[in-house]
């Protein structure tokens, strides 16, 4: 039964979705400044190649977290698997880059949505353990089958075939990084401008409704549970995404991509940039390597203590004053994108 005004409500909505969508001038000048990395930092390639991974790893985070408000302890999983399935492939069928990222892409998918019935019920607190227990049974699993993926020595000999762009040419991976920085980069913006479309079409907007009020969304007869588990698979794809980034653009994989830090660290860049703001996981995600790369190279061992503190300070006096790109761009303007 057609509600009274509906057929005239829907096309306006659907048209106010597709205005917010537009790329905002600011927006365009980041990726512009993004893109331009590897050659105006050509010497630290690798860490631009670290931070659009960890980036990648932190949208699909933000995606269940801030904008759905599925709390995630053991996000490293999905991470994990999609790692050892591209180094797995490479290693034993065949080496092509963008078949492997498919492959982790699509493994990563698979667990969220055989995992997802036991994530999206429940407290959160329960959310909290059994996304830990799953990382940590995929860990001891790993570490059980070591003689296929390598265990506490990792999976050795894993050989990438370069990258072919149609029309462009072949790129080989390069010792300095380089062009793992691109194709990291580039893998990157596709997922962010993926992930704009997602949050705002319709379940987007449902999802933060649901965030915010998931009794008011199934009073209206929308499926919670079957949003949920959707936006929890396609998380779980794109850190499948970013695992195979990792394994491809470093030619390794090991128990470490499953370890409790991986989730963790995540979890830091989230804070830091901000939770249901795209932007907020790339932005912290650049801020938490930065200043991972700087604190180390001044005190190798007690880089963490500054790294808590800092948390400890940005918690207490306040991201939003302070610390929080949002600030810089507008509350209102930042909750949109």
């Amino acid at each position: 039964m057609r509600r009274p005004g509906g057929g005239a409500a829907a096309p306006a909505a659907r048209s106010a979705l597709l205005a917010g969508a537009a790329w905002r001038r600011w927006e365009i000048a980041l990726w512009l400044a993004i893109a331009a990395t590897p050659f105006a930092f050509a010497t630290h390639a690798a860490l631009i190649n670290e931070i659009a991974i960890l980036a990648l790893f932190a949208l699909s985070l933000d995606l269940i977290l801030g904008y759905a408000g599925i709390v995630s302890l053991g996000h490293a999983a999905y991470f994990g698997v999609g790692a050892y399935g591209a180094a797995l492939f490479a290693k034993h069928v065949m080496p092509d880059p963008l078949a492997g990222l498919a492959l982790g892409t699509a493994l990563g998918a698979l667990l969220g949505a055989v995992t997802s019935p036991m994530i999206v019920r429940g407290t959160d607190l329960t959310r909290l353990m059994v996304t830990m227990g799953i990382a940590l049974v995929l860990y001891e699993l790993a570490n059980k089958f070591d003689d296929l993926t390598g265990g506490a020595d990792g999976l050795q000999g894993v050989v990438m075939g370069p990258i072919v762009v149609p029309f462009v040419g072949r790129f080989d991976f390069d010792l300095g990084g380089r062009v793992a920085s691109f194709y990291s980069l580039a893998v990157l913006f596709v997922a962010f401008w993926v992930l704009r479309r997602v949050v705002r079409s319709p379940l987007g907007v449902s999802l933060q409704a649901l965030r915010d009020n998931r009794l008011r969304l199934s009073a209206i007869g929308l499926s919670v549970h079957g949003r949920l588990a959707a936006v929890y698979a396609l998380g779980a794809a794109l850190a499948g995404t970013a695992g195979a980034l990792l394994a491809q653009t470093t030619g390794f994989a090991s128990l470490d991509v499953l370890d409790f830090h991986r989730s963790a660290d995540v979890m830091l860049a989230l804070i830091i940039g901000g939770a249901g703001w795209l932007w907020g996981g790339l932005l912290g995600a650049i801020a938490f390597k930065v200043m991972h790369d700087v604190l180390a190279g001044i005190t190798p061992q007690y880089w963490t203590f500054w790294i808590g503190l800092f948390l400890v300070v940005l918690m207490l006096v306040g991201r939003e004053r302070l610390f929080s790109p949002r600030a810089w761009f507008g509350r209102g303007r930042a909750r949109r994108s």
